[in-house]
């Protein structure tokens, strides 16, 4: 594997894929044999995020991106909330962190969905802050132009993460913590050139 992190705990379900039994999160590694398709990276990090953002509006919404380092090489976590597939409620967050070379890169991440009753971690805030609607939502911080699927909002935010450390959003940014503080990354694909976008990396898809 490219990254190489403690299983401890966790089933496996296949060579990439690993669950948490008490939680039912996801953790997952894919390595794509291709450029990176991103216009900007980490050499101009509010064009990056201003791109993702739009991406994502169409299946959720980005909460973050931010530049990390995992195993010693510098990468982007993104983390994203979008609708449970096929189910009447609730949302699944994500956390996946981006480690890009010239030529390929590694997606490592974990997801975890909402269970039992949605929302209280939501209307828990909006309670507490006293604001409706109007108040709640809020323009995307990377692209206020931006409409998602899912909205952006004031519950969104990290300093709420330590009163709900059960719920999937603070649950996936923990993992982020964990994962940076302790994965390593293979040598050989630290070593590889980085990726820069608009270069002229053989297989580019630009």
């Amino acid at each position: 594997m490219v990254v190489t992190f403690n299983t401890t705990g966790l089933q496996r379900v296949d060579e990439t894929t690993w669950v948490h039994p008490g939680t039912g999160d996801w953790i997952t590694q894919k390595v794509t044999n291709s450029p990176l398709g991103e216009p900007a990276w980490l050499e101009d990090v509010a064009a990056m995020r201003r791109n993702l953002a739009a991406g994502y509006a169409q299946m959720g919404c980005l909460i973050e991106a931010e530049p990390v380092v995992l195993g010693g090489v510098r990468g982007v976590c993104q983390v994203v909330k979008a609708p449970i597939p096929n189910a009447p409620s609730g949302q699944v967050f994500m956390a996946n962190i981006f480690l890009a070379k010239a030529d390929r890169y590694v997606m490592f991440g974990c997801s975890g969905a909402e269970r039992g009753v949605t929302g209280m971690r939501e209307a828990t805030i909006m309670a507490t802050l006293g604001v409706g609607p109007d108040g709640w939502l809020l323009p995307h911080p990377y692209a206020p132009e931006v409409t998602g699927a899912l909205p952006f909002h004031r519950g969104d935010d990290p300093a709420w993460d330590a009163q709900f450390p059960d719920h999937p959003l603070s649950r996936v940014r923990a993992w982020v913590r964990w994962a940076t503080a302790s994965a390593t990354v293979d040598p050989g694909f630290a070593a590889l050139p980085e990726f820069v976008p608009g270069g002229a990396a053989p297989g580019s898809r630009r």
